[in-house]
């Protein structure tokens, strides 16, 4: 454990600074208001079985990174469903399904949010139509079918299983229920981003007196990380520098940071982290990422293995916790950042930080889980 802080293997692949950083509470409240963050959370803290899932200390890694402190939000333990995009999806079905009758709800999907959405619509006993690329595994498509859902498989990539959605639900008027925004489609992609700032509300209900000063947000398309910041804003009395983290081969954010504007990648090579497998951000977050983020970093899929077994064997903290895939990124950068001399002078990680760790997900994809925990 102790060899990981001079284990110069634990690298990123890009950082860059944001140019158009000005943090701006009013600014953000006017993209995802301190109301709609309230409500989602009055909400769902309402929903049978809610409670707040686990905020860790990863104590044995701050000690060797040398760092106050390391929170690990450990979102496996939410709602049975191991991925904090059980509280978006399930949020906004429901808020898209009130007050109409015989409604069937739609979505592409990677795995989580089709998850959460299948798992929103069998709750509320509504019909769920879901599209997923060839890509994504069929432990994942089962475990959307076994909410009742109807799943369809698309040819191609994520874009493509979101072409063939919005096809077909204008075709058979399904409700449309994604995480993505774009120009004439941002009200439900902004639900499900005030239902992921519950996570940020339980965070800091938490923390007691200590203080955030810094944040790795994973980012696919980017409405994780813009609802955190929201919820920074919304429940933090200080402002943590914000810290973009995204796979080398889907870095459509810190492109997008670099040129100022939405900028769409070709995605040559599949990343491990699938949910985080994107082309290109969404309209909603960029609102919020662009001005409001400090730093962008890329990693590569090489570490991805080594983390989940470091978790999973209780060397980052004392407990033995759960991570999948697309929960190691900020662990994987936080080391990486420590162990580049200049980068951790200029984040200005020391003894005195508290660093903030999103475990976004736990083993969602069981097979691929087991693969990575015994490669």
């Amino acid at each position: 454990m102790n060899s990981i802080s001079n284990d110069k293997s634990w690298k990123h692949s890009k950082f860059i600074e944001n140019k158009n950083y000005k943090f701006d509470k009013n600014q953000i409240f006017k993209v995802l208001s301190k109301d709609e963050i309230d409500y989602a959370y009055n909400v769902i803290s309402k929903w049978r079985g809610y409670s707040p899932t686990p905020l860790e200390k990863l104590n044995k890694l701050s000690s060797v990174l040398g760092l106050k402190n390391i929170f690990y939000k450990d979102e496996s333990k939410r709602f049975g469903l191991k991925s904090f995009k059980a509280l978006g999806g399930a949020y906004a079905v429901e808020k898209v399904s009130q007050n109409k009758k015989n409604i069937t709800v739609s979505t592409a999907t990677a795995g989580n949010h089709g998850r959460s959405v299948a798992w929103g619509a069998k709750r509320l006993g509504i019909d769920c139509k879901i599209f997923i690329s060839e890509f994504v595994s069929e432990s994942r498509a089962e475990a959307m079918k076994r909410f009742g859902a109807d799943v369809f498989r698309v040819k191609g990539n994520y874009d493509n299983s979101l072409k063939e959605c919005i096809k077909q639900s204008k075709t058979n008027g399904w409700e449309i229920v994604q995480d993505v925004a774009w120009k004439g489609y941002e009200i439900v992609p902004k639900l499900t981003m005030a239902g992921y700032a519950v996570m940020m509300k339980e965070i800091s209900d938490k923390l007691n007196k200590d203080k955030i000063t810094h944040i790795f947000l994973q980012a696919g398309v980017g409405g994780m990380a813009a609802a955190m910041i929201a919820g920074c804003a919304r429940y933090l009395d200080n402002v943590p520098k914000v810290i973009i983290v995204e796979p080398e081969s889907a870095d459509c954010v810190l492109k997008a940071v670099e040129e100022n504007r939405i900028v769409t990648i070709d995605i040559k090579k599949e990343s491990l982290m699938g949910g985080m497998s994107c082309g290109e951000v969404s309209l909603i977050p960029w609102k919020i990422i662009n001005n409001n983020s400090n730093y962008c970093i890329t990693i590569s899929d090489e570490k991805i293995s080594d983390t989940i077994k470091l978790l999973a064997s209780g060397s980052l903290s004392d407990k033995r916790l759960i991570g999948g895939e697309c929960a190691t990124p900020g662990i994987i950068s936080l080391i990486s950042s420590c162990n580049d001399i200049k980068l951790k002078e200029k984040l200005n990680l020391d003894t005195d930080s508290q660093v903030l760790l999103l475990g976004c997900e736990g083993n969602v994809d069981e097979e691929l889980y087991q693969k990575l925990l015994n490669k």
